[in-house]
């Protein structure tokens, strides 16, 4: 009921922003504000980033973001009601994929904890250099030490938490001034299960180690080297949901890169490589039957050029190139002694992607600003063993056989010349107010898994295979926002449209397999923000609704979050911070059953959590979180559905109860 009232006041809530700008604007138009720019997303700062077991965490803050959860770590974000594949996750500007065909290490688990990154989500094209937006894109940013004017600087955090026995403990220490510097970071955590609102045991038991080094010179001429070679250690990780748990998960990245001033801007040069080993078994961290151990590992390679050049104060231009290659390859194996090959879930499949993209920002007035950029990618994939046979007599197949019985293919060579473009404006039409304006097209090649996943069983409710015949994805997206700031306030409503052709949906055809198939879908939506402060006091109301259609089939896309509210409300004072955050949703009804995705339908939820941030001496300060302050019983619609045999009544893997944390660190 508490939910119910509280989704429809949201809603009267968004209605009211619309006008509420012109109202404020009315009553002092005199006082003039800078240009709002158009931008690409809400950048989160670093505030609790000691308290989270994974940074990704922190984007629970933005309502257009559902984190879907499988178990103590691997949060995987649904933007604006897409996830998976169509969300890309860049680390300082590269792209790392996952190694796991279940999603069990998403991208975002690669985010350091150690030097926790500023994130932004991004949602619209309104730059092409990392490639177009197809759901939504999260960038993490990881800031450069802040010497002042010592030598050296660097922070240490030991911290826990109460439900599941948390600890961590991480540092860094840099050496050097802004012309050059070499750091150090590192950190461990962990945890046993927690206890969900009901206290009942969710299997999320993790360790988390991880070690970077990275440095950074520049030159008199403004030329400059920035490096980075990091190692993350996942060990005895569990999964309520999925079959198998993850005992280890290896991930070595490597970054370089150079760039200098040329004419009236700059260029720039990335190379990066990233690594990533996985296995998940059924037997390490929980009792089975029939014992299976998946083994799988990702390449990834990437180059990436850029010009970006500003010839007067109105204009800003960029021209760039990239080149990435991937390996992925996963094999499950069963047996007594673990001897025999059962799948071959990615059969060496390479994927090579060749992009190149233009765009340019102009200043038509003081009040107008326009936009537009395009985009051109060659996209080739192919599995290499797509012939390796597994089984064993009558039941010996490939995963080539597979493609052939389900989609009619024998062809498992796929290649893409995805096309993608934006415009966008940005008119100031008052000191207080402005109008953005975006529209884009953007061509997604369909993902490893969506082409090649090859996992067969006995059981055809188990089965699961990719359709290499499937064609791209094109959006085709508009949104219309109107921002603005007056006196302590701001704003920002947006609506939004997605037009999706060839939809790539995951569904269960007429034997309960899991299979692939292009649709035309359609999503759209409404956001809204609106928050005051004063310096002591502020307050924040975000909302979020999303409407995902499979026109093909006249009903719901699965896995589309509930409308989502989140009201804060904050005071700061000397250096002191106290936050509350009530965070709503409503039930969702909408569903799809027969796709497998969606355990059911969900209840709405209302839950409270309070934090503060307090220094106790110059160098020291106390970081604590009450989550989910009334112990209560939830989860988000998206997250997995609990395949615990130890908690089989669960829908959902529920998020933890009651938890308080606390973190004391030292920065010098």
């Amino acid at each position: 009921m508490v939910v119910n009232v509280a989704s429809r006041l949201a809603l009267v809530w968004l209605a009211g922003s619309l006008t509420l700008p012109l109202s404020v604007w009315a009553q002092d138009s005199s006082e003039s504000v800078p240009l709002i720019r158009i931008t690409e997303g809400q950048a989160l700062p670093e505030a609790s980033e000691t308290l989270a077991s994974e940074p990704v965490e922190r984007l629970a803050s933005n309502p257009s973001v559902a984190l879907s959860r499988m178990g103590g770590r691997g949060l995987d974000p649904v933007i604006r009601g897409q996830g998976q594949e169509r969300v890309d996750v860049l680390l300082d500007g590269i792209r790392v994929e996952g190694a796991c065909p279940n999603r069990m290490d998403p991208p975002t688990s690669r985010l350091s904890s150690a030097l926790a990154p500023v994130l932004e989500v991004r949602t619209s094209n309104q730059t092409l250099r990392w490639g177009p937006i197809s759901g939504g894109q999260v960038v993490a940013t990881t800031a450069a030490p802040d010497f002042r004017d010592g030598l050296t600087t660097g922070h240490l955090t030991v911290g826990g938490s109460d439900n599941g026995n948390g600890k961590l403990a991480n540092g860094s220490v840099a050496v050097g001034s802004d012309r050059g510097w070499f750091r150090l970071a590192g950190g461990y955590d962990e945890a046993d299960d927690y206890e969900d609102g009901d206290g009942n045991k969710v299997r999320s038991a993790y360790q988390n180690t991880e070690g970077r080094v990275d440095a950074a010179w520049k030159a008199d001429n403004g030329f400059y080297v920035k490096g980075l070679v990091s190692r993350q250690e996942e060990r005895d990780v569990k999964y309520p949901g999925s079959g198998m748990d993850a005992p280890k998960t290896d991930t070595d990245i490597a970054r370089l890169e150079l760039g200098a001033p040329v004419a009236n801007g700059d260029w720039s040069l990335l190379t990066w490589q990233a690594d990533v080993d996985h296995i998940m078994d059924n037997f390490s961290l929980r009792p089975a039957t029939m014992k299976m151990l998946t083994a799988s590992e990702t390449r990834t390679r990437g180059i990436r050029l850029t010009l970006d050049q500003s010839p007067d104060s109105r204009t800003n231009w960029a021209i760039g190139t990239d080149f990435e290659t991937n390996n992925w390859e996963a094999e499950r194996f069963g047996g007594a002694t673990l001897d025999t090959l059962t799948s071959v879930l990615w059969p060496d499949v390479d994927r090579d992607r060749f992009g190149v993209f233009a765009e340019r920002f102009y200043r038509l007035t003081p009040e107008l600003q326009l936009g537009g950029g395009v985009r051109y990618d060659r996209v080739e994939m192919d599995a290499g063993s797509a012939d390796k046979t597994f089984g064993s007599g009558m039941m010996a197949m490939s995963a080539a056989d597979i493609y052939q019985s389900l989609y009619g293919t024998t062809n498992t060579e796929a290649t893409d010349d995805n096309f993608s473009g934006f415009v966008t404006g940005e008119w100031r039409f008052s000191s207080r107010q402005a109008l953005e304006v975006t529209a884009s097209r953007s061509v997604r090649s369909p993902g490893v898994t969506e082409r090649y996943i090859a996992s067969w069983s006995m059981m055809p409710a188990m089965r699961w295979a990719g359709n290499p015949a499937l064609e791209t994805e094109k959006h085709n997206k508009l949104e219309v926002a109107l921002p603005g700031q007056s006196e302590g306030w701001h704003w920002r409503p947006a609506v939004w449209i997605d037009q999706v052709d060839d939809f790539v949906l995951r569904t269960r055809n007429a034997d309960q397999v899991s299979v692939y198939r292009n649709i035309d879908a359609r999503l759209l939506g409404v956001e809204g923000a609106l928050g005051w402060s004063d310096g002591t006091w502020s307050s924040t109301s975000k909302l979020s609704a999303v409407r995902g259609e499979n026109r093909d089939d006249d009903k719901a896309l699965p896995q589309i979050p509930p409308v989502q509210f989140i009201q804060t409300l904050g005071w700061q004072h000397m250096g002191h911070q106290v936050e509350m955050a009530w965070q709503v949703a409503r039930r969702q009804d909408r569903v799809d059953l027969a796709s497998g995705l969606d355990a059911d339908t969900s209840p709405g939820y209302g839950v409270l959590n309070l934090s503060g941030s307090h220094p106790l001496l110059d160098y020291l300060t106390l970081s604590w979180a009450v989550d989910n302050l009334f112990d209560k019983t939830w989860a988000p619609h998206v997250s997995r559905a609990n395949t615990d045999p130890f908690n089989p009544e669960a829908v959902r893997v529920n998020e933890p109860g009651r938890t308080l944390r606390a973190a004391l660190t030292a920065r010098w």
